[in-house]
């Protein structure tokens, strides 16, 4: 019997080649369920490549090392919190610590959302480098839209104190479930966290 000839690392077998773009959606998909369900640490781009029916060499021609597979499906998860710089724009500026804060926890109130979130955020929390890979999402695509549209001092300061603000809120309220927060009326909480986010946003 002829032994099958190595296939070079991150080259896609043949038989894929003509579905890769499918492929890559397939893997992305993969990814975030994966990672979702096992976290950072007990996933590897072998068990990707297997949840999404290809070859691991697949995933390392599209996306490269585990870190960048992380990278890749945690930007997919968060697509809905980039709209989150929008909330300034749409409206006074007086009222952008209500708008923002509404948009967030309107972001963390729906399953839909909340629930791909929560397995980033833990993934986070557990190891140092999806850690890295989350701050570096949020510094480029949420943070640093927010301070160009600031026309205070200390704009990265305010935005950062902002951030903390409503991350620690969905934080105590849905990873960690702390009470009373953890089933207050949303309501409720954004009139209390309101006022502190715009603050930390526009006062002098």
């Amino acid at each position: 019997m002829t032994e099958a000839t190595p296939r070079r690392r991150g080259r896609p077998p043949r038989a894929q080649s003509a579905d890769l773009p499918a492929a890559r959606d397939r893997i992305l998909d993969a990814a975030r369920e994966v990672f979702s369900e096992r976290g950072y640490d007990k996933t590897s781009v072998r068990g990707i490549a297997k949840a999404a029916g290809v070859d691991p060499a697949l995933v390392h021609h599209y996306f490269g090392s585990k870190e960048q597979v992380f990278e890749a499906a945690v930007s997919v998860t968060f697509a809905p919190a980039m709209d989150a710089p929008k909330a300034i724009e749409e409206g006074p500026l007086d009222g952008v610590g209500e708008r923002l804060t509404r948009f967030v926890l309107g972001v963390w109130e729906d399953p839909v959302t909340r629930t791909p979130l929560l397995a980033v955020v833990r993934s986070a929390v557990n190891n140092e480098t999806a850690a890295a890979v989350f701050r570096r999402i949020i510094a480029t695509h949420v943070l640093r839209r927010i301070v160009a549209r600031l026309a205070v001092p200390d704009a990265e300061l305010r935005a950062e104190l902002a951030a903390a603000q409503l991350v620690g809120m969905v934080m105590l309220r849905h990873v960690i479930k702390v009470e009373p927060l953890a089933s207050a009326d949303p309501e409720k909480i954004i009139a209390r966290v309101a006022p502190v986010v715009q603050g930390h946003l526009t006062s002098p």
